[in-house]
C-alpha cells in the first residue's frame, strides 16, 4: 500500500489525515488545536503540525501537501522570519483600506476585471495596505509575503529553498489573476507601496520539494482541496458551513464578476473555483444555543419545533460582520418580534434558515455568473444539524446531498500528494464519498427567503 498523507491547516485546528494512494481510505488521523484569534504567529502553525504527526503518524509516508486557510497575510524578512502575526481572513481591520484600493484602481469593475475579485477586508492585498499604513516600521522589514498554506510546506523543507505556492491559493491574494496565470506585480505595489518577493506559483501536480524520503505536493487553499477531496464536478456546488460559509463550484472559465459577489478564484487542478463567502455559518448556531442556554444539539431540536418561517421572525446574522455582502461593521438583527413570535423554537429556527438564506443568497450569485448547478453537497460542521438538513432544499432551490463525514480538505491535499507521487496527467480516481439526501421539508422557502431579503436590504442601503 502506498501511503500519502494531507494536512488541514484552518483557522480552529490542524488535522491530518494518511490515505492509501490508490484507494483514498483513510487508514490513520490526527488534529490539533490552533489558538483563537484573528491574528495568529505562524509558529502556532507549525507546533500543531507537529502535535498532530507525533507519535508516528507519517510512518510509510511517501508525500505530503498541505490545504490551508486561504487570505492570511504572513510577511517575513531578509531572513526568512516572522515580522507579525499572520493577519487571518476573519480580521476585518484592512476594510477601511480596502474601499481605498477599490476607489484608486477605478473601482470594483476594474479590480474584476484584473484579477477576478474586489477587495474586501479578507483579501490579502487590502491586509497589505493596512500593515503599510497602520505598522510602517514593521512595514519597512518586510521583504516576501506569504500564504498560510505556503508557509507550513516551506517549514516541511525546513525553511529552505524557494517560496511557492499554487494558482488556487494564488488567486485569492488580489495580486494574481487566475484568467491570465500571472502576478499583477503593480497592484501588490499599490497596496504596499513597494514590490515585494511572493512564491512561485507551482502546477497542480508540480512537486514543492522533499522531505525525509517524502515528495511535498504544491498544496492549495482548504475551499480547492475540499473540492478535491469531495471529487467535485461540474453541476456540483459545495456549500460549506463551517467557521466561515462558502459556496462554490468547479467551472471550465474564470468568473468576472464586477459586483464583487462572486471571487474568480482558480482550483486545484487547473480550472476555476468561483467562490461566495460569508462570514457568518455554524456559529450563528453556537452563539444562538448560547443566548437560549442550550447547546447545538438543544438548538436543534428547538428549530423542528417551530414553523418554517419561524413565526415571522428573522435573523440577520451578520453577528461578525459581514464579507458578502460586503458590511465589515455590520452586526445582526432579529426582525419581526410579536409576543407570538418570542418563543425559543422561533429564534432556533430563525437562527438556521438566516444562516442558509445567507448561503441561497451566494448560490444564486454564482448562477448569475453561468454556473449552473444540478445539485449541492453540503458540508462542515453545521451539515450534521438535522434542522439544517430538513431546511437546506427548500432555501437554496436545489436536490441538497450530505457526504459522509470526513475532514474533505485534508483528504484533498492527500489526493494532491498522491497525484504529485504518480505523475499522471490527473488526478487519481479515488472513490467518492457516500452521499445521503438532505430528508427535506414541505416549506415555501420562497417566502421566508424573501423575508429574508427584506431586512438583508434594510442593512445594505442603512
Amino acid at each position: 500500500m502506498t501511503l500519502v498523507a494531507g494536512v488541514d491547516s484552518s483557522t480552529q485546528s490542524c488535522k491530518v489525515v494518511v490515505c492509501d494512494g490508490d484507494t483514498g481510505a483513510v487508514v490513520r488521523r490526527s488534529s490539533a488545536p490552533h489558538p483563537d484569534g484573528t491574528e495568529v504567529h505562524p509558529a502556532a502553525w507549525e507546533a500543531a503540525l507537529r502535535t498532530a504527526t507525533a507519535g508516528g503518524l507519517l510512518s510509510g509516508v511517501t508525500a505530503i501537501a498541505v490545504g490551508g486557510q486561504q487570505h492570511g497575510m504572513v510577511v517575513l524578512d531578509e531572513h526568512r522570519d516572522v515580522v507579525r502575526p499572520a493577519l487571518l481572513w476573519n480580521d476585518v481591520r484592512s476594510a477601511g483600506a480596502a474601499r481605498e484600493l477599490t476607489d484608486e484602481l477605478g473601482g470594483k469593475a476594474a479590480w474584476a476585471e484584473a484579477v477576478g475579485l474586489v477587495p474586501v477586508a479578507s483579501f490579502t492585498v487590502t491586509k497589505l495596505r493596512w500593515l503599510a499604513e497602520h505598522e510602517p516600521e514593521r512595514a519597512q522589514r518586510v521583504r516576501s509575503v506569504l500564504l498560510p498554506h505556503d508557509w507550513l510546506t516551506l517549514q516541511l523543507r525546513g525553511g529552505r529553498g524557494p517560496l511557492t505556492t499554487d494558482r488556487g491559493d494564488a488567486s485569492g491574494t488580489g495580486y494574481w489573476s487566475a484568467a491570465t496565470g500571472a502576478y499583477r506585480p503593480e497592484l501588490l505595489e499599490l497596496a504596499f507601496g513597494r514590490a515585494l518577493e511572493v512564491p512561485d506559483v507551482l502546477g497542480p501536480a508540480e512537486a514543492a520539494g522533499r522531505v525525509d524520503g517524502m515528495l511535498i505536493g504544491p498544496g492549495t487553499g482548504d475551499n480547492m482541496a475540499a473540492a478535491l477531496g469531495l471529487g467535485a464536478v461540474t453541476g456540483d456546488v459545495v456549500v460549506s458551513l463551517g467557521t466561515s460559509g462558502t459556496a462554490f463550484a468547479v467551472h471550465d472559465r474564470p468568473v468576472v464578476d464586477g459586483s464583487g459577489a462572486v471571487a474568480g478564484f482558480a482550483d486545484a487542478t487547473g480550472a476555476y473555483l468561483p467562490l461566495v463567502a460569508t462570514m457568518n455559518a455554524a456559529r450563528v448556531l453556537g452563539a444562538t444555543a448560547a443566548l437560549l442556554g442550550t447547546d447545538v444539539a438543544g438548538l436543534d431540536a428547538l428549530a423542528l419545533q417551530a414553523a418554517p418561517g419561524a413565526g415571522g421572525m428573522v435573523l440577520l446574522p451578520y453577528l461578525d460582520g459581514e464579507r458578502t455582502p460586503d458590511l465589515p461593521d455590520a452586526t445582526g438583527t432579529l426582525r419581526g418580534l410579536t409576543r407570538a413570535s418570542m418563543t425559543p423554537a422561533n429564534l432556533a429556527r430563525a437562527a438556521v434558515e438566516g444562516m442558509l438564506c445567507g448561503l441561497a443568497d451566494a448560490v444564486d450569485a454564482l448562477v448569475r455568473q453561468g454556473v449552473r448547478p444540478r445539485r449541492v453537497l453540503l458540508i462542515g460542521g453545521a451539515a450534521k444539524s438535522a434542522a439544517v438538513r430538513a431546511c437546506a432544499s427548500s432555501l437554496l432551490g436545489l436536490p441538497v446531498v450530505v457526504p459522509e463525514p470526513e475532514e474533505y480538505v485534508a483528504r484533498g491535499a492527500a489526493r494532491q500528494a498522491a497525484w504529485v507521487l504518480s505523475g499522471s496527467a490527473g488526478p487519481p480516481q479515488w472513490a467518492l464519498p457516500g452521499t445521503v439526501p438532505a430528508p427535506g421539508e414541505p416549506a415555501d422557502g420562497a417566502r421566508v427567503r424573501a423575508a429574508y431579503a427584506t431586512a438583508r436590504d434594510l442593512e445594505v442601503t442603512r
